[in-house]
């Protein structure tokens, strides 16, 4: 197997070859400076580069060398602070692994560079506000980086051991992505494996085998070990339930068990009774967790159950359907349904830890994984233009990367806007005519298949108004119909308009919809006229089902 790339990268100064050094030296990985590619490729030194061909030409070189780099290896990469503030080339290089910033204060970046010639970038008469102008330039595309070190006060040994706690946090030959809540407040330095993430943050673990650790890495998160609740259904629970028991059991959990009937139909505040009605039985205190072990369903309605019993205890996820890992696990909605609609009554319960396990997806129907391709592809037309390209031609580089990619994109969003305030709507795309096909069906559409063809139609009305190239529709509805989605229904548009009126996302009585502007790009609309609701809804109705 081999492992994910480690990559540092952050402002000059910062440490990333020095400190990239040392780790591949502890851990027996190769040692890549992404300069020192550049170098060799182009056959002079940097300043050189700069100097005869100008900085447009370096950046050149720096995209095509991230791109290269977008693969596992099992390297310890150093790159430039200036190659990542182009997002193509920081979603390039997370493909490969996990990206980590170093950072710094101004003034120990000064005093760690000196008076070095060798930094074209900083040539001018005063060096330290120069480091300012950039890091101010730079900040956003920093920010966006998941995982963050300080090294200002940590020597070089020090800084590795730090760097070592993040790699130990990872999943073996998988991705570990924390999420900071509260948009995005949280302590700029990641905490060791060992170490709780601080509240409000939580990490998403995805890796092959995560269940068998799944013990471990609950008590890692931070929960003490003791009674815990586990909420399955009658087929999840016969596959996986006994392992996952194994594992909660040895790492000193007492796991009950509580198994509940498959399906959407039973998302309801009746099955949540229940549930509460043997919690009580079992005495589940505060502090004792709630383990979602199974769909989309299970980690809605196990989540309400953790976010109001005994006022709320800790809740952890492991999905076990695709559509679950890349969407429905990760943002903290918990939600169930009422007869009036999908989700009308819920609450925003963080976990305390996300476990994507992709083995599991191993006994999951074929119809069910291509429901969660749709959930994949609508992240990359929301936010990662590549891997949409990778879905609609030859497919992702693994099952992991691919979700992995996936969370990434929901995970900057949720970040910024944990409580659905401004750009967390737009991972509804899709939704607003696709939660009205499923309540029409009485939910025997599945939601990926609906949200498929709610991407279609909201592309449709995209370009009818404007918003994208008139073709834009034309290539989505190939990429979803090329990964077996569908790309027509039999409804009738008019009872689809009426559905859409119970929407939770409506804001007032004005439905909120999400239009797309181009592949990586999107916005939020609202006020549109009832003809080009119908109109979209038009372009995806069929003679049949």
């Amino acid at each position: 197997m081999t492992h994910p790339n480690i990559i540092l990268t952050g402002f000059m100064g910062t440490g990333k070859t020095s400190v990239g050094r040392e780790v591949a030296e502890r851990l027996g990985r190769p040692f890549v400076d992404l300069d020192d590619l550049i170098v060799a490729r182009a056959g002079k030194s940097i300043p050189a580069i700069f100097a005869q061909d100008g900085e447009a030409a370096f950046r050149a070189l720096e995209a095509a060398l991230c791109r290269e780099m977008g693969r596992p290896a099992g390297i310890v990469l150093a790159v430039g602070g200036g190659a990542v503030v182009d997002p193509a080339n920081r979603a390039a290089l997370a493909t490969g692994g996990t990206l980590i910033c170093l950072d710094a204060t101004p003034e120990a970046i000064l005093n760690r560079v000196g008076a070095d010639d060798n930094r074209p970038m900083l040539a001018a008469p005063d060096r330290l506000a120069r480091i300012r102008e950039l890091l101010d330039r730079r900040a956003a595309a920093y920010d966006a980086i998941l995982i963050h070190l300080d090294t200002t006060h940590l020597s070089i040994p020090a800084a590795a051991e730090r760097v070592m706690g993040l790699v130990a946090a990872l999943p073996e030959g998988g991705y570990y992505l924390p999420i900071r809540g509260e948009g995005g407040a949280a302590a700029p330095e990641r905490p060791l494996a060992t170490d709780p993430l601080p509240a409000p943050g939580y990490a998403v673990l995805i890796a092959s085998g995560l269940l068998a650790e799944a013990g471990s890495r609950i008590a890692a998160a931070g929960i003490r070990p003791g009674r815990c609740a586990v909420v399955t259904n009658e087929v999840v629970g016969g596959h996986y339930a006994e392992a996952l028991g194994r594992s909660l059991a040895a790492a000193g959990f007492e796991p009950i068990v509580l198994t509940i009937p498959d399906g959407e139909p039973y998302k309801t505040l009746d099955t949540a009774a229940g549930l509460y009605a043997r919690l009580a039985e079992a005495r589940l205190a505060r502090g004792e967790p709630v383990i979602a072990l199974g769909g989309g369903v299970i980690g809605d309605l196990a989540g309400f159950v953790a976010a109001t019993w005994l006022r709320g205890v800790p809740f952890v996820q492991i999905p076990t359907s695709l559509l679950a890992m890349v969407d429905a696990s990760v943002g903290g909605k918990v939600a169930v349904d009422l007869p009036a609609g999908k989700n009308l009554v819920g609450a925003f319960k963080q976990p305390a830890v996300v476990l994507i396990d992709p083995d599991l997806l191993r006994t999951l129907p074929g119809a069910e994984f291509r429901a969660g391709l749709a959930e994949i592809v609508k992240a990359g037309i929301i936010g990662d233009a590549r891997l949409f390209a990778q879905l609609a031609a030859a497919g992702p580089t693994s099952l992991t990367a691919m979700i992995a990619d996936a969370v990434r994109v929901k995970a900057r969003i949720v970040e910024r806007d944990p409580f659905e305030l401004d750009e967390r709507a737009w991972l509804n795309l899709g939704h607003t005519f696709g939660h009205a096909l499923e309540l029409l069906s009485g939910y025997t559409l599945r939601h990926g298949e609906a949200v498929a063809l709610g991407t279609i139609a909201a592309a449709e009305m995209s370009a009818a108004l404007g918003y994208c190239d008139p073709a834009l529709p034309g290539h989505i509805r190939q990429a979803l119909g090329r990964l077996g989605l569908p790309t027509g229904h039999a409804f009738d548009p008019q009872a689809a308009l009426a559905a859409m009126g119970t929407d939770k996302k409506r804001r007032g009585r004005a439905l909120r919809f999400i239009l797309i502007r181009r592949i990586g790009e999107v916005t939020i609309a609202e006020g549109i006229e009832s003809a080009a609701i119908l109109a979209a809804l038009e372009s995806i109705r069929s003679s049949r089902s």
